[in-house]
């Protein structure tokens, strides 16, 4: 596998003059009048929603470099072959259920058990709004490690559907292109991960006597 070391991108302040933070660097592509972004700007973007994603999606915290690793040289790897059809960020993320899939895969043949959860290691706890005082972040960090274990309750397609909407935002026809999937079973599936999300959520608070 081609070695490309994975680090958190420059911060936003670092970007040129009259480049609006969060736009793609674009290169043009040899005798065409298409462009397409580089991997720098790819990378910049897409880095923080593949961490968190992953994680979210069941990788154990000791494989999350690994994982993020294999998802940027794929990207690298591609990259020429990207035409601008769909977002970057979408499709990054098609690239993302593929190689989590294959991790999970793994996983099951090994007989590997459930990811556990930490505070330490969940990416919405590590990105707390820090003008939070002390509770806010501590609240915001159990509703976050809450989250990511009733996401582990879901189907796979359920689980990832269900990231991209109500988590990352992303609407059916990105998930769809994504996904690979009929936009129709794209708001079935997101249909049902709402219904069993919130029947998870009732029951753990049922267990816990947590509020709704």
């Amino acid at each position: 596998m081609q070695a490309i070391t994975i680090s958190p991108p420059a911060p936003l302040t670092a970007i040129e003059p009259g480049r609006e933070p969060g736009s793609l660097e674009r290169e043009q592509r040899p005798g065409s009048l298409a462009v397409r972004p580089t991997f720098e700007a790819v990378y910049a973007e897409t880095f923080p929603i593949v961490w968190r994603s992953a994680r979210r999606l069941g990788v154990l915290p000791s494989a999350i470099d690994d994982v993020v690793q294999e998802v940027f040289v794929a990207v690298h790897r591609q990259l020429e072959q990207f035409e601008g059809r769909c977002a970057v960020k979408t499709w990054v993320f098609g690239i993302l259920l593929r190689v989590v899939g294959n991790y999970r895969r793994t996983r099951r043949r090994k007989g590997a058990g459930r990811s556990t959860s930490s505070v330490v290691d969940d990416p919405d706890a590590l990105v707390a709004d820090q003008a939070l005082g002390p509770l806010e972040q501590a609240q915001a960090r159990q509703a976050a490690l809450i989250v990511r274990e009733l996401l582990e309750t879901l189907p796979e397609t359920h689980a990832a559907v269900f990231v991209m909407s109500q988590l990352e935002g992303m609407t059916a026809p990105e998930i769809a292109e994504a996904t690979a999937t009929n936009l129709n079973t794209v708001y079935s599936r997101l249909s049902a991960a709402k219904r069993d999300f919130s029947r998870a959520l009732e029951l753990r608070a049922a267990r816990h006597k947590d509020p709704v």
